[in-house]
């Protein structure tokens, strides 16, 4: 009797994409990326990143499934090895992450994504190999968000090694200006007020802590219909004081507003907002994103112990 024949190839079975997930939910770069591939494929492809990027903060290990079903299907384009790192970021596999970032850049030649590499040597638990990296790279050639990004990095990377100190001085860059807050300022206040604390300067960090909050808290309200990134200025007396290849070929912040001294919101990403002195909003921080998984299709070989960063 004739034997059937079976595929050696694994078989693979995709996470279930709901009916309203599109490409079109993608960013225009995104889908300018996909145009390499086919109609059909490139559709696929995109479903599946925009769904990772629905899911990802309730449920990484799903997001980072749907990026892999993406990369099987399109891993030469640069946009499905970035969010592959992010999704391997997010479920814990540092090791992963790294490597699909080291492909990324030199996919895209780009270094948008060196702080999330900085941060994920230091996830396999090496945190002087992290500060080597980033100081690899000129920060003036980097936009303000990375600097800022990279900075928080390098401040964690400190704190591994117990240099306290050193890690507020890697915080001290221009963007921690408390009288100028960006929409990526909460988070880099937030971290500078932990390294105060950790060095047990509670006052100050307490403060720090409250420009965080009222940054956030400005932002948070604001509209969302720039792409470009929005400043908020601060008027307040109290801030004054002080592996996956295939045969098709194929990566994934205006106008100013001047607000009345009643008002109490503030801005996304664009435009500059000032507040009058008895104005209490600040701003909030941009995006990105980040288990088991494989990385084919990569040079790099990092597979060391995870331990969790910190910062």
């Amino acid at each position: 009797m004739q034997r059937e024949l079976r595929s050696v190839r694994p078989r693979h079975d995709d996470p279930e994409l709901p009916d309203d997930v599109t490409s079109q939910d993608l960013d225009r770069i995104a889908r300018n990326e996909l145009k390499t591939l086919s109609k059909d494929n490139a559709e696929a492809v995109g479903r599946h990143l925009a769904m990772a990027a629905r899911v990802i903060d309730e449920d990484p290990e799903l997001a980072h499934r749907h990026v892999m079903s993406a990369a099987r299907r399109a891993g030469r384009i640069a946009v499905v090895r970035e969010s592959l790192a992010i999704t391997a970021y997010a479920t814990g596999d540092f090791a992963l992450a790294l490597r699909e970032l080291r492909t990324y850049r030199r996919i895209s030649g780009s270094n948008a994504q060196l702080p999330l590499m900085v941060d994920s040597e230091r996830g396999v638990g090496r945190p002087d190999r992290a500060l080597e990296l980033g100081r690899s790279v000129d920060r003036a050639t980097l936009p303000a968000s990375v600097q800022v990004a990279l900075a928080i990095a390098m401040s964690g990377a400190r704190l591994d090694l117990g240099e306290a100190e050193a890690a507020l001085s890697e915080l001290e860059i221009p963007q921690l200006d408390p009288k100028t807050a960006f929409s990526y300022s909460a988070e880099l206040f937030a971290a500078y007020a932990e390294v105060l604390a950790e060095l047990g300067r509670e006052d100050e960090a307490e403060l720090w802590n409250e420009r965080a909050d009222r940054a956030d808290a400005a932002v948070s309200g604001a509209s969302d219909a720039d792409e470009t990134m929005e400043i908020l200025e601060i008027e307040d007396d109290e801030f004054m004081d002080d592996e996956f290849m295939d045969d098709s070929d194929g990566v994934s912040t205006g106008s100013t507003t001047e607000l009345d001294s009643d008002d109490a919101d503030g801005v996304s990403t664009g435009s500059t907002t000032e507040l009058d002195a008895d104005d209490a909003d600040g701003v909030s921080t941009g995006s990105t994103g980040e288990s088991t998984g494989e990385s084919a299709g990569s040079d790099d070989e990092e597979h060391d112990a995870e331990a969790s960063p910190r910062g």
